[in-house]
């Protein structure tokens, strides 16, 4: 059974259009959340769930598998995060692939941490999901 890492990035982004390839500290940002997921060590697949084709590229050079490329339908502004992960799913199952874990972690997350990872992945014994917060001054 696998535990999956599901990068949600779509293309086209109203204020800042393919923000997730923009760099930042000289590589791309999601090149940033994926090299923090292996070397968390805690998942067998990074998938990137994108609508965009350049997006796969980049995503590909950092090590991430596209194993599809994410419907019109479920890739604009409207779009929650919830069918995004119910598509891989349901492509996962469709190829026959056990799933223990799918863990959706944002690309826009240049300080996400191995050690993050890890500590997440240690609270989902006996629970169905884990949500990171943080509080705000405001």
């Amino acid at each position: 059974m696998d535990n999956v890492a599901l990068i949600p990035a779509r293309g086209g982004s109203k204020r800042i259009e393919k923000k997730n390839i923009k760099l930042f500290n000289g590589k791309p940002i999601i090149g940033w959340v994926i090299d923090a997921i292996k070397a968390s060590k805690c998942f067998s697949k990074i998938i990137v769930s994108t609508d965009c084709k350049e997006i796969a590229s980049v995503s590909e050079t950092f090590g991430a598998k596209i194993p599809f490329l994410r419907p019109k339908n479920i890739s604009d502004d409207f779009s929650g995060i919830i069918p995004v992960v119910r598509h891989a799913i349901e492509f996962f199952n469709e190829q026959k692939v056990a799933l223990k874990t799918i863990a959706m972690i944002y690309p826009t997350a240049p300080f996400l941490s191995p050690r993050d990872l890890r500590a997440g992945m240690s609270l989902m014994h006996g629970t169905d999901f884990v949500v990171s917060v943080t509080s705000f001054n405001y």
